[in-house]
């Protein structure tokens, strides 16, 4: 019996894990993989000196 709740709990991770995998990589999420793949160069460059208030630091 112990068995089969393995093997039920096995296909049911398995098919969790696909489900998940094909919602991910779907066309209907091309638009917002691409937006969350551009996040990283929206951010400022870190190599400009920062401005401090009240003078140097």
């Amino acid at each position: 019996m112990v068995a089969y709740l393995n093997a039920l709990s096995t296909v049911l991770a398995m098919l969790t894990f696909f489900s998940i995998a094909w919602w991910a990589f779907s066309s209907g999420r091309k638009q917002a993989n691409h937006e969350a793949a551009m996040l990283p160069f929206a951010l400022p460059d870190e190599t400009q000196p920062h401005q401090h208030e009240g003078g140097q630091s």
